[in-house]
């Protein structure tokens, strides 16, 4: 059952992304919304996300589905798919080519499978529980480090929580020697932790359409990723703090103080 829902949500992310970027390369046209101060939404993720829920009703019709768009629908199988049809889309609608498809599936409380799709370099991240994480056909792994100050720590941040937070674990950060990266997609910062290309995430709050695929494919690649509940995260979004196993203690010790200020 998983290999069958992994394959779907893999041609399911691309053809969603190849729907996104014919929107994408006609930006002028785009109908959009603002939703809050930096959450945007446009009619390209409106429909997107139509088209996805209409791909997965018609392979998997007993299956729950929860988005960001759109209404949830209650699973009946037991497994939910989790979507964003575009996350990053403050930068999908000014130009800015760094924005991906994600999918997730959960199934008894944890998240089975995760699929981070980026159209802009074609890069597909994807993994299931127990079998590993890859973008297209390399298999990831984590970063090793020596410290906060051997790599980039990817910091998110969001109209939802007090805008000071961000600055005080980015000021910590800093202290230890660290540098901080944000590209305004915390799904693509969480494939490039699971890639080794960053060296950690942090982020007071997320909601689950944002982060479960990405902590799967983290804790696939060989990192650690703070633990919780998949259908608490459905239900209220939470704190998502992940990294290499080198400073992942040193990373959750921060943002626990720095959230906390």
């Amino acid at each position: 059952m998983t290999s069958d829902r992994l394959s779907a949500a893999k041609s399911i992310a691309r053809e969603a992304g190849a729907m996104a970027l014919d929107f994408f390369r006609d930006i002028s046209a785009l109908d959009i919304k603002s939703k809050g101060a930096q959450d945007m939404v446009s009619n390209a993720d409106l429909e997107v996300e139509t088209f996805v829920r209409a791909r997965i009703a018609d392979q998997f019709p007993d299956d729950g589905i929860v988005g960001e768009e759109h209404e949830n629908v209650a699973s009946q199988s037991g497994w939910t798919w989790v979507i964003d049809p575009i996350d990053g889309t403050a930068n999908f609608v000014r130009g800015i080519p760094q924005w991906c498809v994600i999918l997730a599936c959960v199934h008894q409380d944890k998240t089975r499978i995760g699929v981070i799709f980026e159209p802009s370099t074609q890069e597909m991240f994807w993994g299931s529980e127990g079998e590993g994480a890859f973008v297209n056909d390399t298999k990831l792994a984590v970063a090793r480090t020596e410290g906060l100050h051997d790599g980039s720590v990817g910091i998110g941040m969001n109209g939802r929580v007090e805008t000071h937070m961000a600055a005080a674990v980015i000021a910590i950060l800093s202290e230890k020697g660290g540098i901080f990266f944000r590209n305004a997609s915390g799904g693509l910062m969480l494939a490039y932790v699971a890639a080794g290309r960053l060296i950690g995430y942090s982020e007071p709050h997320m909601n689950a359409w944002d982060c479960l695929a990405g902590q799967l494919l983290i804790a696939e690649a060989g990192g650690r990723v703070e633990v919780q509940s998949a259908t608490d995260m459905l239900e209220h979004g939470g704190r998502v703090v992940a990294g290499s196993p080198d400073i992942f203690d040193e990373l959750l010790a921060m943002s626990e103080v720095a959230y906390k200020t």
